[in-house]
């Protein structure tokens, strides 16, 4: 075992056929395919499914566009589902579909109350730290709720003050061994360890998926050379029509190892 395999479920859910009406927030509008981002989710879903995690696909959420990226519904640390409460209010009808899902995989659930806000994209998990990037969809509030959720999971939870990103992992993510990456200058970096820059913001978005796993897109070409040097073995996927409405690579899935794995 290298320290830090794990297999086990990834939460996903299908785009919506109004996927090209979802939210953009720091980028000019550009048109989305949805039948070429359907394809690209089904591509996205087989590259997991080779590094051995079990798909599952929570309900879809109609009248809902940016119900695809299911990773801003549900922060999962160890057998606690903490539902969100999104900063978008438009979104927060995308959660309740994740609450029965994450109930029959046996976990415990918690739930973010107003006037929290949070959303999964803003919350890197490192070890037993949880960073959560504050003043964008996430606020003070909602970092001080999971706080108090994750103490008793001996978590220490770390506020990383937003710039110009949509949200943390959209500056910064983390590899397996746990080194950062990214691109600091969108972000209070002062709050975090030393963060490897990036060449291109795709790179700034790697998903580990156990032992030397990595996902990345495919549009990052220079991180994929560079991680691939490093002896990562890197899982390029081409998601472009998702990085039209801000997306990376972990807002389409939200992975929960089988308990007790990994070393």
């Amino acid at each position: 075992m290298d320290g830090y395999t794990y297999y086990g479920v990834a939460l996903m859910r299908r785009p919506s056929p109004e996927l090209a009406r979802g939210i953009v927030t720091h980028i000019p509008r550009a048109a989305v395919d949805p039948v070429l981002a359907a394809r690209q989710y089904t591509i996205y879903q087989e590259a997991l499914a080779s590094a051995g995690w079990r798909v599952c696909e929570v309900e879809a959420a109609p009248g809902h566009p940016d119900s695809v990226f299911v990773e801003d519904t549900v922060v999962v640390c160890g057998d606690l589902a903490v539902l969100t409460r999104p900063g978008a209010e438009a979104r927060r009808g995308e959660v309740e579909g994740v609450e029965p899902v994450v109930r029959a995989l046996g976990l415990r659930v918690a739930r973010i109350e107003a006037p929290a806000t949070l959303d999964g994209g803003d919350v890197l998990q490192v070890g037993s730290t949880v960073y959560v990037g504050v003043g964008g969809r996430t606020n003070t509030e909602g970092a001080a709720q999971l706080e108090k959720l994750l103490k008793p999971l001996g978590r220490e939870v770390e506020r990383v003050g937003m710039g110009a990103a949509l949200h943390l992992k959209s500056a910064v993510t983390a590899l397996p061994d746990g080194s950062l990456v990214g691109l600091p200058d969108l972000v209070e970096a002062d709050a975090l360890p030393p963060v490897r820059r990036v060449a291109e913001e795709p790179g700034a978005h790697v998903l580990p998926l156990g032992g030397r796993d990595v996902m990345v897109s495919a549009a990052a070409r220079e991180t994929i050379h560079q991680l691939t040097a490093d002896r990562w073995r890197v899982l390029p996927v081409d998601i472009s029509q998702f990085e039209r409405l801000e997306a990376c690579v972990t807002c389409l899935s939200v992975l929960i190892p089988d308990q007790g794995a990994g070393a």
